[in-house]
């Protein structure tokens, strides 16, 4: 890296010597953009782009169609990186002790769904069994004990009691593998190294089908999915990618993406649920969609005190799906239900709306009791239903530092980095809003609509005198936090001009901001790269403006300066860049734990894959980067 003609300078400036920074606070945290604007527009923005089902004239046109999404799917979001090998591997499974029960039994097991993570399940299974039965997945939402609570193990008895095989498997964060390592915004840091971080998820999912369809009474005609919340999520996620599902149940678990940007406060759902680059291929509407002609029962809660409510989750899935059905003559395999007891539950009326799929089109006379069974003196405790794990049993975060050792490859060029962060070359349409004049500072307020993505930067154009040359400013902590720096550069002769890219200071969205954050990911786009392409396009527009030849970029904070080193490595208009308290180097990432939630642009899809710091800096050659310490 030393053959680059380009200074890497990690001794800081001096203390900024322009005595009146005070000045600069009010000057800097006047409002420029209208109330709630950044959020309308990224909400705008994500419904826009989010697929809709094409017109489709027959069946055979649908499955052609349907083969082809679900081989895209497998192929471009879930099996990238490593985990097409870890989907090849051999499935490994041990099976521990066995439970007692009055007419079943619970056999506990365990299996690596990827290597070195291994994964406790329960299998409760018919005292009797002749000949060959139908078996249910049981997968689990987002409640914190996992297999252990009561309502799933009431489910599962209850087929068990019926004649019915019962899989559940404890889902990665929850119950036993509730630990901060599991925890689903770690997932992206499997993405950030080039690897698919829902592929655990959806391994997990297919080696518990594998599983029960290894059971030797496991009718494969017969093999049911269902579940709540999370679990909701994974019954859709796994019965649309793996055809052997002949059934599926989902509760409670998914809208729309269009759906969900609507309604941010409850229906965005967690990372898994919005994978990186699920929405390019497929919205949720053809995920349900791809189940037909199979059965499948929507189920909603009326009254659901946590997500996806029937009034605005299911009748668009059930508008843009049922077409799809009807080409199959199926329409009544195409069902709905909908629950009127409180809060988010997959209580006794849906689990008895699930009985009744299970014998309108599982039961082959017709026999299969739908009242529940009262089993409350049956539920176990977490310890009775514990299933021991080996030591040192992987997870999500271990996953993902194994993953980045020999990263990044070799060889990353300037169209790579372009490609990876999805950078754009964004035109700029300048508003200004208002002026006004300071203890000789001149403040001129900027709307810079950046491109035709709606999103609008707010900006402060600070000067005094004759300054010779610009400076775009910009923080982790918003504009605002800038003023000691906006004073130096001001002392220094330098126009400052002070922006908010989208996520920072005024351009931060209000409610929900890394579940956009998820989802523009999972649309195509990159954080990283539209706060890139925001950057690398104001230098373009303020050289043009000011007609300076030498602008250059500072930013204060690790996440600013990322996407400004990327900015500056693809935009020759930024002749330098400064960046205070910088990252060295994006395994800190890794090294620090640092999640999805708290810094969402910083797990951009591959970007360690192909680039560290250094090689970013290399990009920049031969301008001048220089990282400066805190103080």
């Amino acid at each position: 890296m030393k053959s680059f003609c380009l200074a890497v300078l990690l001794a800081g400036f001096p203390a900024a010597t322009f005595s009146q920074d005070a000045l600069l606070q009010p000057l800097l945290s006047r409002e420029i953009l209208a109330p709630k604007q950044e959020m309308i527009e990224v909400q705008v923005y994500t419904q826009a782009r989010v697929p809709a089902i094409p017109p489709i004239a027959s069946a055979a046109e649908w499955e052609k169609y349907s083969a082809n999404l679900r081989a895209r799917i497998l192929n471009e979001v879930v099996l990238r990186g490593k985990a097409r090998a870890w989907n090849e591997m051999p499935a490994k499974v041990e099976w521990l002790d066995t439970i007692a029960g009055d007419g079943y039994k619970v056999k506990k097991l365990r299996f690596e769904a990827v290597p070195g993570l291994w994964v406790p399940a329960l299998l409760y299974e018919p005292e009797k069994l002749h000949g060959k039965v139908a078996a249910v997945l049981n997968v689990n939402g987002h409640e914190g004990q996992g297999k252990a609570i009561p309502y799933i193990q009431a489910r599962c008895i209850n087929l068990a009691k019926r004649g019915v095989l019962a899989l559940n498997p404890e889902w990665i964060g929850k119950g036993e593998l509730d630990a901060p390592g599991y925890a689903h915004t770690r997932m992206q840091q499997l993405d950030l190294c080039g690897t698919s971080g829902v592929s655990v998820f959806y391994l997990s999912l297919k080696r518990s089908l594998d599983i029960l369809l290894a059971h030797p009474n496991a009718d494969p005609e017969r093999l049911a999915v269902t579940g709540l919340s999370g679990g909701g999520w994974q019954t859709i996620f796994l019965s649309a990618l793996d055809p052997r599902v002949r059934l599926a149940n989902p509760v409670a678990g998914y809208s729309s993406f269009a759906t969900r940007s609507l309604f941010p406060e409850t229906d965005l759902g967690d990372s898994e649920q919005t994978p990186t680059d699920l929405a390019a291929v497929a919205d949720y509407t053809h995920l349900t969609a791809m189940l037909a002609p199979r059965p499948a029962l929507l189920t909603y809660n009326a009254l659901d005190t946590c997500c996806f409510q029937a009034e605005h989750a299911l009748g668009s899935l059930m508008r843009e799906v049922t077409p799809i059905y009807r080409l199959f003559g199926a329409e009544d395999r195409l069902r709905s239900h909908v629950n009127f007891d409180p809060g988010h539950n997959y209580g006794q009326d849906n689990r008895e709306a699930f009985h009744t799929m299970l014998r309108d089109f599982f039961a082959k006379d017709g026999s299969f009791p739908i009242p529940e069974i009262p089993v409350d003196s049956e539920i176990r405790t977490a310890g009775q239903l514990r299933v021991e794990l080996p030591a040192g049993n992987e997870d999500l975060h271990t996953l993902a530092l194994q993953l980045s050792r020999g990263l990044p490859h070799p060889g990353g060029t300037r169209a790579q980095l372009e490609t990876i962060v999805r950078a754009r070359r964004y035109p700029v349409k300048a508003v200004r809003t208002s002026s006004t004049l300071s203890n000789g500072v001149t403040a001129v307020y900027w709307r810079l609509s950046v491109g035709d993505e709606f999103f609008t930067v707010p900006a402060v154009e600070l000067s005094k005198g004759e300054p010779q040359s610009t400076a775009i400013l910009m923080a982790d902590g918003g504009r605002v936090s800038a003023s000691e720096e906006a004073a130096r550069l001001l002392d220094e002769g330098k126009r400052v001009l002070a922006i908010d890219p989208l996520y920072f200071g005024e351009a931060r969205i209000e409610k929900r901001d890394w579940l956009f954050a998820i989802l523009i990911a999972s649309l195509g786009d990159r954080l990283l790269g539209i706060q890139a392409s925001q950057v690398a396009a104001v230098a373009r527009w303020i050289r043009q403006e000011r007609h300076d030849d030498a602008v250059q970029v500072v930013a204060i904070g690790p996440r600013t300066g990322l996407s400004s080193l990327i900015a500056t490595a693809l935009e020759p208009a930024i002749a330098r860049v400064i960046v205070h308290k910088p990252m060295r180097s994006l395994k800190e990432i890794l090294d620090k734990d640092l999640t999805a939630d708290k810094n969402p642009e910083l797990f951009c899809f591959g970007l360690l894959e192909w680039f560290d710091v250094d090689q970013l800096v290399a990009l920049v050659a031969p301008r001048r980067v220089q990282f400066l310490p805190a103080q």
